[in-house]
């Protein structure tokens, strides 16, 4: 199994832990969430994104000029955090990291299109991340899904 396909789906994460993907997909849902990537040196590059998460998947549009889209298809390795209101955390953590690919299925695309909270452009590419950690942290004014974190089997 190559990189790009190690990890679990949105699915299977929901499947395994219900109540944690749920929480994910709660904060992942309020713009922005924030895209890690890995520059060509080994550095580190942040992006402010929009993920979309179907009931199967987790996927990203963007632009086909942008450098997370080189720099994912170079380096698929990602980490997605939601944002956060204010310097407290009010309202938890959630990230995710793991492995992405683009895909130009028409199945995937319309998937994604579909649960988007926006009309992606048709110039967009689109990217499935799939999950090999999922972790969800408070600061006690939420009350944390059981477990607050979970592991793909197939993670490295």
């Amino acid at each position: 199994m190559n990189e790009a396909t190690t990890g679990a789906t949105w699915g299977e994460l929901a499947a395994a832990h219900p109540a944690l993907a749920a929480f994910g997909a709660q904060l992942l849902g309020g713009a922005p969430a924030y895209l890690a990537t890995v520059k060509p040196d080994g550095s580190p590059r942040v992006h402010p994104v929009t993920p979309i998460i179907s009931a199967d998947h987790l996927f990203l549009f963007m632009e086909p000029t942008s450098p997370k889209g080189k720099d994912l298809r170079e380096r698929p390795s990602f980490m997605l955090h939601n944002g956060v209101p204010d310097m407290n955390g009010t309202g938890g953590e959630f990230h995710v990291s793991g492995w992405a690919s683009p895909t130009d299925a028409p199945e995937a695309r319309a998937e994604a299109a579909a649960a988007a909270a926006y009309s992606p452009a048709d110039r967009y590419i689109l990217f499935e991340l799939r999950v090999n950690e999922a972790r969800a942290n408070g600061y006690g004014d939420v009350t944390l899904p059981d477990p607050p974190r979970w592991r793909a089997a197939r993670a490295r």
